[in-house]
């Protein structure tokens, strides 16, 4: 375990090696599961200010879904999360052909829209538990994710190298330094 300001990281991440192969997990990340991405407050106020900016990427069901039952979901805990489609895929995933990919993420790329997908669908396969006293962050194993594994394991990619961007973000740069840190002092 590494500690970082009030952060409690998992060592998951220094020993996990992944890298996503969407040719083979066919972003199932984002069509499988029994509830949304967790979504924070903020994220929910931009997807819904910028909705107009994201409706030329989703499918037509995803349009239909969020304009009839709104932009957001709460999971069976009451965290808010992004609303799923009949209990498959997230409202704001469209296909290229087989592979589920985020209409976010395009948007974000095409200039349009202030966000590059719900801070935890950047962080995935890691998931962050908030308590009073900071956060846990850890590695969320699921059988989605067996392609990233062997990719990972092949290109000899470490889970907090892959995720260096996505933590960055949540966290900053310091904070990833920090934690590059402490991974090179428990390698010696």
């Amino acid at each position: 375990m590494f500690v970082i300001d009030e952060s409690l990281v998992s060592d998951y991440l220094k020993t996990v090696k992944f890298c996503c192969d969407l040719p083979h997990c066919l972003g199932s990340c984002c069509v499988e599961g029994d509830a949304g991405a967790p979504l924070e407050p903020e994220e929910l106020k931009m997807i819904a200010e910028n909705l107009d900016k994201l409706i030329e990427y989703m499918t037509l069901e995803g349009v239909q879904w969020v304009e009839k039952y709104g932009v957001s979901d709460f999971d069976p805990a009451g965290n808010l999360v992004t609303p799923l489609l009949e209990g498959k895929e997230c409202a704001y995933a469209y296909f290229d052909g087989e592979i589920a990919r985020c209409a976010m993420e395009k948007s974000f790329e095409a200039g349009q829209f202030p966000l590059k997908k719900p801070i935890s669908c950047h962080l995935y396969p890691v998931r962050i538990k908030t308590y009073n006293t900071g956060d846990a962050v850890n590695y969320h194993q699921w059988h989605v994710c067996q392609p990233a594994l062997v990719k990972g394991r092949n290109e000899e990619i470490p889970l907090y190298v892959f995720l260096k961007e996505a933590l960055v973000r949540k966290y900053g740069q310091e904070w990833y330094d920090e934690l590059v840190n402490q991974i090179e002092k428990k390698n010696l």
